[in-house]
């Protein structure tokens, strides 16, 4: 599914969000920053934004490396970094499954997963992955979809289900990768029951911060 909508995806979050996709991101790179990391893995990378803006905001010296299992994903990837100058720290793209991290035990000081983890088909054994990945001290930063605030639900609701995926057909011709996207969001748990996944999995001090009446979350935990 990923494959089928690679070439059209940075521009349909674009306009599915109305450009407050910027806002988020910009919202981890800066609790990114503040850990002050110098290994930093980006999961599911995707077409590589997070991983790429990353590399222009922390120090140079930092390395970050943005995985994922999808080729066409990182084909986009690899596209933008050859177009890409001015970056600070160093980047690379690499193959992975979320599920079976090719990368040694606490290998990395610092680890992002922005609207990747809801696509998971074991979440639980991915958080273990992360964790096992991150060296003691690490942090884990999950920016993701989550449950609105109660008031929000029945506008975002019906954003979601009938306009979103009208919309994303117009933009990407692939209307059935968004209705799944839309049910994933849907069936994804709030802040409070993720951070206790989180919690369950080994990880400490989970924190949440919700943005934009509580559609997203982007949560921070220690190993």
């Amino acid at each position: 599914m990923f494959a089928r909508i690679a070439r059209r995806y940075d521009t349909a979050n674009l306009v599915l969000s109305g450009g407050v996709d910027g806002w988020w991101r910009r919202r981890l790179l800066a609790a990114v920053r503040r850990a002050m990391p110098r290994d930093v893995l980006d999961l599911a990378t995707g077409s590589g934004d997070v991983a790429l803006a990353l590399a222009r905001a922390l120090p140079a010296g930092t390395r970050v490396t943005g995985m994922d299992f999808c080729p066409p994903m990182l084909d986009e990837a690899e596209r933008k970094l050859s177009r890409t100058t001015g970056l600070r720290a160093e980047v690379t793209f690499r193959a992975g499954d979320a599920l079976a991290l090719p990368l040694a035990d606490a290998s990395v000081d610092a680890l992002t997963i922005a609207f990747g983890l809801r696509n998971l088909a074991d979440r639980a054994r991915g958080l273990g992955e992360m964790r096992r990945v991150l060296r003691p001290g690490g942090r884990l930063f999950v920016l993701e979809f989550s449950q609105p605030h109660t008031w929000f639900r029945p506008i975002y609701y019906l954003y979601l289900r009938r306009v979103l995926p009208a919309l994303a057909a117009r933009v990407t011709g692939d209307r059935a990768a968004y209705d799944y996207l839309c049910g994933s969001i849907g069936e994804f748990p709030g802040h409070t029951a993720l951070a206790d996944e989180m919690r369950h999995a080994g990880f400490t001090r989970v924190d949440a911060a919700r943005m934009t009446f509580g559609i997203v979350a982007l949560h921070e935990a220690v190993k």
